[in-house]
């Protein structure tokens, strides 16, 4: 059906004013200075970072857990939204999907950055073993950013064909990429047929990939004998954390697309009262599962497993372990549990709240376990005994968050954030009564 010019105005992505610009320049400055920073760490060797024989994963490994996290629930949340043909989904799925890609991107580089010997990662790929979990995850890893772009990119072909004639005349340069990417679609029964097929498969295909992506990054930890780690629940543990990572991610970032564009007529509070029923639910999950991670095994561990969860309790990880629990998980769950805290502002900062608190559990679930080793530390440097990240990998580690906000900030630049063609054939089906497919 034809799309009103006023729909496409609203929903056509629109040039940056003063504060994007200010935002996009301080993203670009953010990742640069990473840039260098690795460009040192790779000159000098990893001794410009504080990990050592013991905290060898260091704050990399975690920042890398938490991409992988996050980009979780923007995708298979999304493909299950799409078999299901949940009609509020609309508006939320596009922003899903542009999370979820950034977030996995950001993921591979984030490894290769903890390599020591990057020159040496096609290693990886040559004499890999399948023995070992790594392997598992440098095959997963790109399989899933293949569907992810795969789940972006076919939903917008309706689009990038509107875009190619609304901005024909404005930017014929621009018009003319949107006409590249569209891949000639006009719009005729037998595309729609073959592009909500091939949306269906690659919705069912990504469903099992993010669970065993999810999976297998847990069974890196769970196969090191490894106090701490060595358990059986950590790949459900990762899930669901995940989960909560995901869905505070996405409530975030569809706050500031929705105030930052003026989308208040399209993402509505309906919406955000939905987001905070499903992060609400995904937090009690977790929660469940971190009492099963942390509460039991005071009751029956062995005195190693004792120690560790002592150290968290009441030691030197006692305030983040709090902040982690209380803050990233119970304050949003008694927030959420009532209306007036599902309403957008509230909303925003219970997901900023979320994802701090998910970026720093993943601190806690690498740091401590490394520290406390099945043999005692004994006649190493009382420095070994300790870790905390040194002035390079925090450089590195927030440019690897701007990099990803960046890729965001494009995806959201050039792309329409909400799905024009599709809201105008559901404004359709709602004038005529009639049943709009998936």
């Amino acid at each position: 059906m034809k799309v009103s010019d006023t729909l496409i105005n609203d929903l056509a992505p629109q040039k940056f004013g003063r504060k994007g610009v200010i935002w996009t320049t301080s993203l670009i400055i953010i990742s640069i200075a990473g840039i260098i920073a690795y460009i040192d760490q790779v000159i000098k060797g990893q001794v410009v970072t504080n990990m050592n024989d013991y905290a060898l994963w260091g704050i990399y490994i975690s920042n890398f857990v938490f991409f992988v996290a996050t980009s979780f629930v923007g995708a298979v949340t999304v493909a299950v939204l799409r078999l299901t043909d949940n009609a509020w989904r609309t508006p939320i799925v596009r922003i899903a999907e542009i999370i979820s890609v950034a977030c996995i991107i950001m993921a591979g580089l984030t490894i290769m950055i903890d390599m020591g010997r990057p020159d040496r990662l096609m290693n990886l790929f040559i004499h890999g073993r399948m023995q070992s979990p790594i392997i598992w995850d440098v095959i997963i890893i790109p399989t899933y950013i293949v569907i992810c772009l795969l789940l972006l990119y076919f939903p917008l072909l309706p689009d990038l064909a509107i875009l190619k004639k609304h901005f024909s005349q404005t930017h014929p340069k621009l018009s003319k990429w949107y006409g590249k990417f569209s891949l000639n679609w006009t719009g005729s029964d037998k595309q729609k047929k073959i592009q909500l097929k091939s949306i269906h498969i690659i919705a069912i295909l990504i469903i099992p990939a993010g669970f065993i992506l999810q999976t297998v990054d847990a069974w890196l930890f769970s196969t090191l004998f490894r106090v701490g780690w060595d358990s059986t629940n950590m790949g459900a543990y990762f899930i669901s954390g995940a989960s909560v990572a995901g869905v505070g991610a996405l409530v975030t970032v569809v706050y500031v697309i929705r105030k930052a564009n003026k989308l208040e007529n399209y993402i509505t509070e309906y919406h955000f009262d939905k987001l905070g029923k499903f992060l609400v639910l995904t937090c009690l999950i977790y929660l469940y599962f971190n009492i099963n991670e942390y509460v039991i095994p005071e009751f029956t561990s062995k005195k190693e497993e004792v120690t560790h969860l002592n150290h968290l309790y009441s030691g030197q990880y006692a305030p983040l372990f709090w902040f982690v629990i209380i803050g990233g998980l119970v304050i949003p769950i008694i927030v959420l549990l009532f209306k007036k805290g599902r309403k957008p502002l509230p909303m925003f900062y219970i997901g900023l709240l979320v994802v701090v608190g998910s970026w720093w559990k993943r601190f806690l679930i690498v740091t401590p376990t490394l520290l406390q080793p099945f043999l005692p530390i004994q006649g190493v440097p009382e420095s070994w005994h300790h870790y905390f990240p040194s002035i390079h990998e925090w450089v590195i580690t927030f440019a690897t968050l701007a990099m990803a906000l960046l890729i965001i900030t494009f995806l959201v630049r050039y792309l329409p954030i909400i799905p024009i063609q599709r809201t105008a054939d559901e404004q359709e089906a709602t004038k005529t009564n009639k049943p709009l497919s998936s």
